[in-house]
C-alpha cells in the first residue's frame, strides 16, 4: 500500500518538511503540513534531545573526523595545513550562518535566495520554536543546519590540498558559502526552485555532497597539480590517521542522516540503519572490486569504501528500505573505486583526497537511485502519486542544476580570490610544506 506523506511523520521531521515534502508541488506541501504544524507546536523533549545529539555527531564528523580523514591522506609536510583549514572554516561558516545563511536559505520563499527578516537570528529567542520542525527550538534547528554548512564547504578542500595559501581558501569559503552552498540548501530544503519540482534529498546528496564535489573539481584544475605530481611518489603519510577519520566520519554521520529526520522516530531509525548498511556494504563491495583488480584489499580501500557507502546512501537514508540501502552500497563500491581510479585519469585533475571521485561519484549515484529505491514495491517510503520513471527524471534534473550552479559559482568564487591574494603558494614554500611555509609548526618534531 502507497505511504501518503503525511503518515509518515506525524512530529513533522526534517526529512518531511525539507525531503519529502518536496516530492510533491509546494501546494501539496504546505497543504499537508498545515493541519501537523498546528498539532506538532509544542516542544518534545525527546525530539530535542535527539537534535542535540545529532548536531554534536555532525561536529565530531567534521573536527576532528574530517580533518583526520584528509590530514591522513597528504603528506606529513603538509598535516597541519589540513587540520587548520578544516578547523577554521568550522568556525568560520557557523558563525556566517548565524549571520546570514539561516535566514537567506530559510528565511523566505524566493526560488533561488530565502530573505533578510531573519538575519542575525533576529526574532529567535529561547521559546521560539522551529517554524519547519514544530517540535523543537529554532535555536536547535539553526545550530543542527549550521553543522551542514560547515562539513560541506570543509569537504572541498581535499581536493587541492598541499598547495593553496591559506588566506585563498579563507575568502574562497566566505564567497562559495554565500553563492553556492545557501542557494543550493534553499533550492532543495527551503522550498525553491528544486523543492518546487519535487527533488528527493534527504540528507545532502546534493546541498552538501554534489555541490563540494564539482567545487572541489573546479578548484583542483584552476590551483594546478602539485609540483612533481604523475613523475614522483606522493602516498598518505598515514593510513592510520585516515582509518581513525574513516571511523569518526561513520559516527558522525548518524547525526547526519538519522538526525535529518528531525525528530526521535521511526523515520530516524529507517536512516539509522540504512546508514550502517549501505555502508557495511559499500565497504565489502570496494574490497572485493580492489581485490580482484589490484590482488590485494587495502585498508585505504575500506576506508574508502565506507566513505562511498555513507555519501550514496545520505540523499535516501530516510527513504528507502534496508534491502534497497544494501543494494545502494553494492553499486556504489566499485562505482566509486573507478571514480578514483579511471574517472581520475580521465579528467586529470589532481584531486588529492578524490573529493570528486567519491562525493561527486557517490553524490550522483546516490540522488539518482533514490528515485528508484523510494518505491514502495522495493520497501521504500514512497511519496503519494509517485512514479519511478518521472521521479528518476526530476532526480537527474537536480544533479545537472546542481553541477552547473556550482561549476559557475566556484570558479567565480576562486577567480575572485586568485584577483585578491593569489590560489597558489610559491614553489618553495610548496616543496618545503605548508605547514612550515604557512602554520610556521610541525604536525611531528622527531
Amino acid at each position: 500500500m502507497k505511504k501518503s506523506l503525511p503518515a509518515i511523520a506525524p512530529g513533522l521531521p526534517l526529512g518531511l518538511l525539507l525531503g519529502l515534502s518536496t516530492a510533491a508541488p509546494r501546494a501539496f506541501a504546505q497543504e499537508a503540513a498545515a493541519p501537523a504544524l498546528e498539532a506538532a507546536a509544542s516542544l518534545n523533549a525527546g525530539d530535542t534531545a535527539w537534535m542535540l545529539t545529532s548536531t554534536m555527531l555532525v561536529i565530531l564528523m567534521v573536527i576532528p573526523g574530517l580533518a583526520l580523514f584528509y590530514g591522513g591522506l597528504v603528506r606529513s609536510k603538509n598535516m597541519l595545513s589540513v587540520l587548520a583549514q578544516v578547523f577554521t572554516i568550522f568556525a568560520l561558516i557557523t558563525v556566517l550562518w548565524a549571520i546570514y545563511g539561516f535566514s537567506l536559505t530559510f528565511g523566505g520563499t524566493g526560488l533561488f535566495y530565502g530573505g533578510f527578516d531573519k538575519l542575525f537570528l533576529a526574532g529567535i529567542t529561547p521559546d521560539t520554536l522551529s517554524a519547519t520542525l514544530g517540535t523543537i527550538p529554532e535555536y536547535v534547528f539553526v545550530a543542527f543546519q549550521s553543522t551542514f554548512a560547515a562539513i560541506t564547504v570543509a569537504l572541498i578542500v581535499g581536493a587541492f590540498a598541499e598547495r593553496m595559501k591559506f588566506s585563498a581558501v579563507m575568502i574562497f569559503s566566505v564567497l562559495w558559502f554565500t553563492l553556492s552552498y545557501i542557494p543550493m540548501a534553499h533550492m532543495v530544503w527551503g522550498g525553491g526552485l528544486l523543492a518546487e519540482d519535487g527533488a528527493l534529498d534527504f540528507a545532502g546528496g546534493t546541498v552538501v555532497h554534489i555541490n563540494a564535489a564539482v567545487a572541489g573539481l573546479v578548484g583542483a584544475i584552476m590551483v594546478g597539480k602539485r609540483i612533481g605530481f604523475g613523475k614522483e611518489a606522493m602516498p598518505p603519510h598515514s593510513l592510520t590517521l585516515t582509518m581513525v577519520g574513516a571511523s569518526l566520519l561513520w559516527v558522525g554521520w548518524f547525526g547526519f542522516n538519522a538526525g535529518s529526520a528531525g525528530a526521535a522516530n521511526g523515520i530516524a531509525g529507517l536512516a539509522f540503519i540504512n546508514t550502517i548498511l549501505a555502508t557495511g556494504a559499500a565497504t565489502v563491495a570496494w574490497l572485493v572490486a580492489e581485490g580482484l583488480h589490484k590482488g590485494k584489499a587495502s585498508m585505504l580501500g575500506a576506508a574508502s569504501g565506507a566513505v562511498a557507502g555513507l555519501v550514496t546512501i545520505t540523499p535516501a537514508a530516510g527513504l528507502v528500505g534496508p534491502m534497497g540501502s544494501i543494494a545502494m552500497g553494492v553499486i556504489a563500491g566499485p562505482l566509486c573505486l573507478w571514480g578514483v581510479s579511471g574517472l581520475k585519469r580521465l579528467l586529470k585533475a589532481d584531486d588529492v583526497c578524490d573529493v570528486f571521485g567519491i562525493h561527486g561519484v557517490g553524490g550522483i549515484l546516490g540522488a539518482i537511485l533514490t528515485g528508484v529505491f523510494c518505491a514502495a514495491s522495493l520497501g521504500g517510503v514512497e511519496p503519494e502519486g509517485f512514479s519511478m520513471a518521472a521521479q528518476v527524471w526530476v532526480q537527474c534534473k537536480s544533479v545537472l542544476i546542481t553541477v552547473v550552479w556550482c561549476a559557475v559559482a566556484s570558479f567565480l568564487c576562486f577567480k575572485v580570490a586568485d584577483l585578491l591574494v593569489g590560489l597558489r603558494v610559491s614553489e618553495e614554500d610548496e616543496r618545503r610544506g605548508l605547514d612550515i611555509a604557512v602554520h610556521g609548526e610541525r604536525a611531528y618534531v622527531s
